[in-house]
């Protein structure tokens, strides 16, 4: 299955960043920030139907998204979905098998994607984070790869330019394994994806500068590890 998403992964790196770029008129920034081997969680918000094809154009790495299980069933989508690693949680549920896969894989060395608001966010800004994503980086001892989108009001009729903006890793393993623990993660990681986000719609309204206040670079799409 891991072979099966790596290979997935190579095809689609041909096909789906261009067309993702093509679509939204995006730039990515900070991709130096994405560690290139060992564990992690990437934590971003979730607008639109484009995010996930953003994230994944401006990583250099494999990325073993959560998406709700429905996506899943639905024909041709889901099986390719599949093929690129993506995996299914049961939402309004305590998915236990999902989170027991994703915490595999991210003990194994991998990137988990999770959006940690649970759905897309119809007002135009991050809505309340939640800790469910957060928990895998808390129990496997990997850090939180922050990630902020500003790709609100996008849709293929409305291709509006679109920025993604890594954070710095970081660290939740201070933090008790326990409700309360899991809400200060929430908290914490969820302030830096606002910040990130923050970024993103400046970069946006600043026609994508080729740096941004922070120092993050604007890189390439697809870039290699």
């Amino acid at each position: 299955m891991l072979w099966d998403a790596e290979a997935g992964w190579r095809v689609g790196r041909l096909i789906v960043p261009p067309i993702a770029v093509w679509l939204a008129r995006a730039g990515g920034y900070g991709v130096e920030r994405v560690p290139l081997e060992g564990g992690g969680v990437v934590a971003a918000n979730h607008f639109s139907g484009i995010d996930h094809p953003l994230i994944g154009a401006f990583s250099p790495r494999t990325i073993y998204f959560l998406a709700k299980a429905e996506l899943l069933e639905v024909p041709v989508v889901g099986a390719t979905l599949k093929s690129l690693g993506v995996f299914g949680v049961r939402r309004g549920e305590g998915d236990r098998d999902a989170l027991r896969h994703a915490r595999r894989l991210a003990g194994e060395g991998h990137l988990i994607g999770v959006h940690l608001e649970g759905t897309r966010q119809r007002f135009g800004h991050p809505g309340p984070m939640q800790p469910g994503g957060l928990m895998i980086a808390m129990q496997e001892g990997v850090p939180v790869i922050p990630c902020g989108l500003d790709t609100f009001g996008w849709s293929p009729t409305n291709r509006r330019q679109c920025a993604v903006v890594w954070g710095e890793p970081m660290s939740v393993e201070d933090l008790p394994r326990n409700r309360k623990g899991y809400a200060e993660a929430a908290e914490r990681v969820g302030s830096e994806i606002v910040r990130l986000w923050r970024l993103a719609v400046e970069a946006c309204a600043e026609g994508l500068p080729q740096q941004l206040p922070d120092g993050a670079k604007r890189g390439t799409v697809n870039p290699k590890s």
